[in-house]
C-alpha cells in the first residue's frame, strides 16, 4: 500500500495555488510558507487528507502580516492600556495612510529644501494650547520628562515631593527613571503632607528643578495637602508639571485633572502629558512651555533619539484639528442612547439582558470618577470564546456574568458585536 504522505503536496506545487499565490503577495513568502508547512505536517500525520492541505493553508492564513489583532473594547475602560490606550479618530487613520509613503515631513515643496519636521503637527499643538510659548513632541511621556532632566538637570537635583514619587506601569518608578539620567531625586515631605516650605528649604545651588507629578492613577484621602501649581511657581527654580493623562484644556467630566492651559498659566515653566490618553491621539509625549526653554529641549543632542516618526505626526495632527476623537465621544455620550442601545443588542442575543453600569476614564487618569453606563449580559462562559473569536470581543467579569460596556464600544461596531455573540452561542 502507498504511504499517504507520499501524496502530501510539494511546497512549490502549493505556492502555484491562485489563492495562496496571492497571499504571498500581500503576507509575504516567509509567512505563506510557514502555514504551508504547517498544514503539511497535517497531512503526514494524518490529522487532515493530502488533499485537504491547500485548503487547510489558505484557511490558516492571517487577515494581515501583522500579529496585532483587532479587539473591540467592551470592558468599559475608555483609555485601556492594554488594549492600546486611545483608538485613533478615522481622521487620523486616514492621515497616517497618507504619511505611510513618501512624504513632504522634513521638506518645502515651495523652496525645495529642508524644512522643521513635523511643522504641521507642532503648529496645531501649538494652537491647542496657545498659553505655551513653544511645543515639542516626542514619543511618550516617559521620554519628555527624561529629556527634561537631561536638559534641565544633568549632575544636578530635581526637587520632588514623596507623594508623588510614582510608579507607572510594568513596574516602572519615577525615581529610577529620573536618575537614570544622572539628576539626583530630593524628596521633601511625607507621604501624604507636603507643604511650600518643605521645598523652598530644599531649593538652593544643586536644584536643576523642582517636579511636581500629578498622581492620575491612584489617590490619597484623608489627612493630606499638596501644594498647588501657582504657589510652586513663586520658588527661585525652573517648574516642571507632569500632568500625565493629557488634558491640553479644563474637562467638565474631569474637574480634578490637571490641564497644560492652566498648569502653565498658574506659572509653571514646562508641562509634559501624553498624547495617547484622554486627548485620544496616537503615543507621544508632549511637552508645552516658554519659548527659549523648548529650544533648549529640541536643541540637546537626546532629542533625536526620543523624536517620533511621521505617521505619529500625521496622527496627531489630525487629532488635534479633526472631528472629536474616539476617546472624546466616549466621554460624553449620554447614558441613555447607551442603554437604548443595550436593549436593542440584549432583544437580539441569546441569553443576553441590558444592564446598567459603571465605567472608567481608564490609562492612569481620573481614577476616582465614576462614569454612569450600560451594558449587554451575558453568562460569564461567554467571555473566552468572545476574547479569541474573529473579530475578538473584550468584556469584563462582575458578579459572575460578562458585560460588554457600550460606552467604549462605537455604535458602527453593534453589528460586530451581535455576530461574535451569536457566533459563540452556536
Amino acid at each position: 500500500m502507498t504511504d499517504p504522505r507520499r501524496r502530501v503536496p510539494r511546497t512549490d506545487t502549493l505556492l502555484a495555488d491562485p489563492r495562496l499565490a496571492a497571499a504571498e503577495q500581500v503576507l509575504g513568502r516567509a509567512l505563506v510558507r510557514s502555514v504551508i508547512a504547517e498544514a503539511q505536517q497535517k497531512a503526514r500525520a494524518g490529522e487532515i487528507p493530502p488533499e485537504q492541505v491547500a485548503d487547510a493553508a489558505v484557511a490558516a492564513l492571517p487577515t494581515g502580516a501583522t500579529s496585532l489583532r483587532p479587539v473591540i473594547n467592551a470592558t468599559g475602560v475608555v483609555v485601556h492600556t492594554n488594549l492600546g490606550r486611545a483608538p485613533l479618530s478615522r481622521a487620523a487613520i486616514d492621515a497616517v495612510v497618507t504619511a505611510s509613503g513618501a512624504t513632504d515631513v522634513e521638506f518645502d515643496l515651495e523652496t525645495g529644501r529642508r524644512a522643521r519636521r513635523g511643522r504641521g503637527a507642532l503648529a496645531a499643538l501649538a494652537r491647542a494650547v496657545p498659553t505655551a510659548g513653544g511645543v515639542h513632541v516626542v514619543n511618550n511621556n516617559a521620554a519628555a520628562l527624561l529629556l527634561a532632566a537631561m536638559t534641565l538637570a544633568p549632575g544636578k537635583e530635581m526637587i520632588v515631593s514623596r507623594g508623588e514619587l510614582i510608579e507607572i506601569g510594568d513596574g516602572f518608578r519615577l525615581p529610577a527613571l529620573m536618575e537614570s539620567t544622572g539628576s539626583r531625586i530630593r524628596e521633601v515631605g511625607t507621604t501624604n503632607r507636603t507643604h511650600l516650605r518643605d521645598y523652598a528649604d530644599a531649593v538652593g545651588p544643586d536644584t536643576g528643578f523642582v517636579l511636581k507629578v500629578h498622581p492620575s492613577n491612584y489617590s490619597v484621602s484623608g489627612f493630606t495637602s499638596s501644594v498647588p501649581v501657582r504657589e510652586l511657581a513663586a520658588l527661585d527654580a525652573p517648574l516642571v508639571v507632569d500632568i500625565g493623562s493629557g488634558l491640553l484644556t479644563p474637562h467638565p467630566l474631569l474637574p480634578d485633572e490637571p490641564d497644560a492651559t492652566t498648569m502653565l498659566r498658574d506659572g509653571a515653566d514646562l508641562v509634559t502629558a501624553s498624547g495617547d490618553k484622554l486627548l485620544g491621539g496616537p503615543q507621544a509625549g508632549l511637552l508645552f512651555g516658554t519659548e527659549d526653554l523648548i529650544e533648549r529641549l529640541r536643541r540637546h543632542p537626546a532629542a533625536r533619539a526620543l523624536r517620533v516618526d511621521k505617521l505619529t505626526l500625521a496622527a496627531l495632527e489630525a487629532t488635534l484639528t479633526g472631528p472629536p476623537p474616539p476617546v472624546a465621544q466616549a466621554l460624553s455620550v449620554d447614558v441613555e442612547s447607551l442603554r437604548v442601545r443595550a436593549g436593542r443588542l440584549a432583544s437580539l442575543l441569546p441569553d443576553a439582558k441590558a444592564v446598567d453600569c459603571t465605567a472608567a476614564v481608564g490609562g492612569g487618569g481620573a481614577p476616582d470618577v465614576e462614569l454612569p453606563s450600560a451594558a449587554v449580559s451575558l453568562p460569564e462562559a461567554y467571555a473566552a470564546p468572545l476574547r479569541v473569536g474573529n473579530p475578538s470581543v473584550v468584556g469584563r467579569l462582575e458578579n459572575g456574568r460578562c458585560l460588554l460596556d457600550l460606552r467604549t464600544v462605537a455604535p458602527e461596531d453593534d453589528g460586530k458585536l451581535v455576530e461574535a455573540v451569536r457566533a459563540c452561542s452556536s
